[in-house]
């Protein structure tokens, strides 16, 4: 059983893609804990692994081998209901090309899992218009995405991400669609959130500014994890 005070707990991890003689290894025998709470990030070169593994860690994909714990749940054995029903309760995705639903408003692209949730529709607006202002779209919910900027389509995304108040938080290349001072701003909004809340936040990116503000930067080459530890040591120099 995962201890209480770990949200991941990964053990001997492989992913393969392909088959015969076409086999591309993208993770060999990852092994990794990510406490509650934390504000991490994974960085790497194209190829290394990283998205792969945010992928796994969300239920999005299955290993070829090894475990992946979430949430006290070893996903790998779950079916495919009670795992939709582990990501739609506890975890919030962050995508890098935002995945709003081009014909809902802001709101309703935001207040979509508390409807899975079952949550009644005054209790949702309500919830979903405190997040809006606070990411800074007060005003802004009965906008759909192409009325956004992309900076505000990417704040839609994390007030979706965050507003059922999940255990966990991934987020893959957050920063890759928008520029360096939205990009800042992005990550200072999602440092608040994290500090408000409690949530635990995950990040596969190539973007220094991530790297930067983590506490905690893992280092993937080659499918391995290279290096682990305070983002201040691993960059220091880099």
């Amino acid at each position: 059983m995962t201890p209480p005070d770990l949200i991941i707990r990964l053990r001997g991890v492989c992913k393969d893609y392909g088959e015969g003689d076409v086999v591309v290894h993208a993770l060999r025998g990852v092994d990794l804990e990510v406490a509650r709470g934390e504000f991490m990030a994974m960085a790497g070169p194209s190829g290394s692994g990283k998205s792969t593994l945010l992928n796994l860690v969300g239920g999005l994909d299955r290993p070829t081998s090894g475990t992946v714990e979430v949430c006290g749940h070893d996903i790998t054995e779950l079916s495919a209901s009670k795992l939709s029903a582990l990501r739609r309760d506890n975890i919030g995705f962050v995508f890098q090309n935002y995945n709003l639903v081009p014909v809902l408003t802001a709101t309703e692209n935001a207040e979509y899992v508390l409807m899975l949730q079952g949550l009644a529709a005054r209790e949702r607006r309500e919830r979903v218009a405190t997040i809006l202002e606070e990411v800074g779209l007060g005003g802004m919910g009965n906008r759909l995405p192409r009325e956004l900027s992309g900076g505000q389509q990417q704040r839609v995304a994390i007030a979706r991400a965050i507003v059922s108040e999940p255990a966990l938080v991934l987020a893959d290349e957050p920063t890759a669609n928008v520029d360096s001072k939205v990009g800042g701003e992005l990550l200072d909004l999602m440092h608040e959130l994290h500090e408000e809340k409690g949530v635990t936040f995950l990040f596969s990116t190539h973007d220094r500014q991530v790297m930067t503000r983590a506490d905690r930067l893992v280092l993937l080459h080659d499918g391995r994890i290279a290096d682990d530890g305070p983002s201040a040591r691993l960059l220091d120099g880099a």
